[in-house]
């Protein structure tokens, strides 16, 4: 235990105040995210499954802390070492004798809570870095194990508070940080590593990528994420000349959180509920075992096939947001459970699809040649791991599956009541007369949204993979949406979903399905529409100046959303500067309802045609012209949207951080572990997660952080 005397943090400097988006600020939302019910009307089969798969998801997740920054797992070690000796309630009065304030200990508490959170000192919205809100902390002693305290604190205490240069967001080259690519690796490298890996026929999905020089000539390390480090498997590994450079395949990246991985969904496939469950389980196995995406897209394609499971999961590196280049995926996993009540309305969507999808604005060429009804429901998440939670998924991410086997929907429900519920005095920008309607409609809204985006625009549009009529550019050999619009793929294909949702929201049939008739429905496509237009001004917030880059897909999408309809003109938005009631700068935007049917809904029926073609011929010159120009922010024309981005940091508000519960087996049963909705609770609930075997797994973290770290240099 910690003594007073041993001294946990003590004042090594005056604070210096940094710019509030790089730190948390002491008031910020934290949540509980409530399962219980869901999880008490499971079997105990159904109860025992989910348990493994959440052992499985929670390992796999600490792999984000690799692949978020160089210092990431060794603060995560610090942290997991103070609290696991001592909870937050007794480290209090350790603190206070030690000097700090209480403001001071909530900001210490607030930081670690966010590290867990987001998986690493990056924001996982936003990919900002946050530093501790309060002088630089040291920790002292620990009385026994002070040398090795001590040799973890030296190792990440100057990173941990840095906000030199590209240190302030992640990004490739000068542009920032990233753990994705060695130190020394730029754009070229990036663009030539993803010619290898086509001519391969390798997925970047679960690599990294290290460069290295000698004797003046270069080569390349591409990493398998893979339990095993060596031997033969599933996957080519071996040197190669590609283009006068050397290139290596290699496994073990990650290997021992790996091993733990497979061990957990080996468990969970005794509890398996179907053939397909068990056969799905076992690809992903072969996964994580050997480096394999082709044994994932197996397990993926099983997934697919099990429609309708009460316990619904997925797990692997899946969405490459935080990839600079935008090809890597990052780990998550997820363990829900299916809210039959909700899933009614999605399935009458799925149902409808045939109906509404012919809506859509592009040719009928254009569109998938036979729409494979996914499942789509609503789930109480259980576990959700990676770096943060999403509202709805729309998964797998192989464009060859999706495109001829399909794909799934799901819709988090308990995460939108507590994620997206806000408060009037909270409402930034809106006028006074929208802020009630707002907050009552704002989750209908945001419901049927999710819906939409999810089901009709992810799951809309073809890719033309051969020369059709008329068609002069398409997608050849081992070529993705991801690997050919690389930089731009994630925000663009963000923006063609939140498009098609705008589009269809006005449409009767949509709005019935999701119960709303009458002036209701009016209501919901009011707020639907306004909840975007306010979204692209918050958006601002994720764009730097400095380097004329965006650092959050879905924010970036809104922005470029906002401009169409700006540009649409006729007085459909209007968006100005004003003084707020403090005498600060402050701005509102405003829509006009009676326009959204009209001059709204040309201006996106237009620019989502446009976002469809390109998309589906594999014109990148022609998709960066027109995404890159609609997302320039400048100080030039109408709006001063640099100027607006300062007033947006002014008023800005963090997300709510989400405490998840914890499943235990006790004898033949599993109990449900809840902690309560703070700081202190998310951080509690971190200590007791991996509880088995935490000074192995806190080495193993260690050990792979310093076998890289030596890459990051540059």
């Amino acid at each position: 235990k910690l003594e007073p005397s041993a001294g946990l943090v003590k004042a090594s400097k005056a604070l210096n105040m940094v710019d509030s988006q790089y730190y948390l600020p002491n008031d910020i939302g934290v949540s509980a995210l409530d399962c219980r019910e869901a999880f008490s009307l499971l079997s105990p089969r159904e109860q025992m499954y989910s348990h493994f798969l959440s052992r499985a998801a929670w390992y796999g997740g600490l792999a984000v802390l690799l692949q978020t920054s160089p210092e990431s797992a060794n603060i995560f070690v610090l942290l997991q070492k103070i609290f696991r000796k001592q909870p937050a309630a007794e480290l209090e009065p350790v603190a206070m004798a030690a000097g700090l304030t209480s403001e001071e200990y909530q900001a210490f508490l607030v930081y670690a809570a966010g590290l867990y959170a987001n998986m690493g000192n990056y924001k996982s919205f936003g990919d900002t870095k946050f530093i501790p809100n309060l002088p630089k902390v040291r920790v002292q002693s620990f009385k026994e194990q002070p040398g090795e305290m001590e040799a973890l604190w030296d190792s990440c205490s100057s990173a941990l508070f840095s906000l030199e240069g590209k240190q302030k967001q992640l990004g490739l080259g000068s542009k920032g940080i990233t753990t994705y690519f060695s130190g020394n690796c730029g754009l070229e490298d990036a663009e030539l590593a993803q010619k290898f890996l086509d001519f391969q026929k390798l997925s970047a999905y679960n690599t990294r990528l290290f460069k290295t020089e000698k004797g003046g000539k270069m080569s390349y390390e591409v990493r398998l994420a893979s339990a095993v480090k060596s031997g033969t498997g599933e996957t080519r590994c071996g040197s190669f000349s590609f283009e006068d450079q050397e290139f290596t395949v290699k496994r073990g990246d990650y290997a021992q959180i790996m091993e733990r991985v497979c061990h957990y969904l080996e468990e969970a496939q005794a509890h398996a509920a179907s053939e397909n469950q068990t056969k799905m389980l076992e690809g992903y196995r072969r996964s994580f075992t050997f480096g394999s995406i082709d044994a994932h897209k197996e397990g993926s394609r099983f997934w697919i096939k099990d429609k309708g499971p009460t316990v619904e999961s997925y797990i692997g590196f899946i969405e490459s947001y935080r990839d600079p280049f935008g090809s890597r995926g990052e780990f998550e996993g997820f363990v829900a459970v299916v809210n039959k009540a909700m899933s009614e309305r999605f399935a009458k969507l799925v149902s409808s699809a045939e109906v509404l999808l012919p809506e859509l604005p592009w040719p009928r060429d254009f569109e998938k040649d036979t729409f494979l009804k996914p499942d789509f429901t609503s789930l109480d998440v259980l576990t959700f791991t990676g770096s943060g939670v999403p509202a709805g998924i729309n998964i797998p991410n192989y464009d060859d599956i999706r495109q001829s086997e399909g794909f799934k929907n799901v819709s988090l429900g308990n995460v939108l009541a507590v994620a997206y519920a806000t408060q009037k005095e909270k409402l930034t920008f809106l006028e006074e007369d929208d802020k009630d309607a707002y907050i009552k409609w704002m989750l209908p809204s945001f419901e049927m949204q999710v819906g939409l985006h999810e089901l009709l625009g992810h799951g809309s549009g073809k890719l033309f993979v051969q020369q059709t009529v008329g068609v002069t550019s398409w997608y050849r050999g081992n070529e993705t949406w991801d690997s050919r619009f690389s930089t731009i793929a994630s925000s663009y294909e963000e923006c063609r979903a939140e498009c098609v949702g705008l589009f269809l929201c006005l449409n009767k049939l949509a709005l019935s399905i999701f119960g709303h008739e009458g002036q209701d429905a009016e209501d919901v496509v009011y707020i639907n529409w306004l909840y975007m237009v306010r979204a692209g001004l918050l958006g601002l917030e994720f764009y730097t100046p400095e380097s004329s880059s965006w650092r959050q897909a879905h924010m970036q999408a809104s922005f470029v959303i906002l401009r169409v309809l700006l540009e649409a003109g006729e007085g459909l938005v209007h968006l100005e500067e004003v003084a707020g009631a403090d005498g600060r700068p402050d701005a509102r935007i405003a829509l006009d309802r009676t326009k959204i049917h009209t001059v709204g809904k040309s201006a996106i029926q237009r620019f989502l045609c446009k976002l469809q073609v390109l998309k589906a011929t594999a014109d990148v010159a022609g998709g960066r012209a027109l995404y890159d120009g609609y997302s320039a922010v400048t100080d030039s024309g109408p709006h001063d949207f640099l100027r607006l981005r300062d007033t947006v940091l002014l008023r800005k508000e963090d997300r709510k951080m989400l405490v998840q519960a914890n499943t235990r087996v006790q004898g033949e049963a599993v109990e449900l572990v809840e902690y309560e909705g703070s700081a202190a609770g998310l951080i509690h609930s971190f200590t007791e997660r991996f509880q088995e075997d935490a000074e192995q797994l806190e080495a193993d973290l260690l050990e792979l952080s310093k076998r890289d770290s030596p890459c990051w240099c540059h």
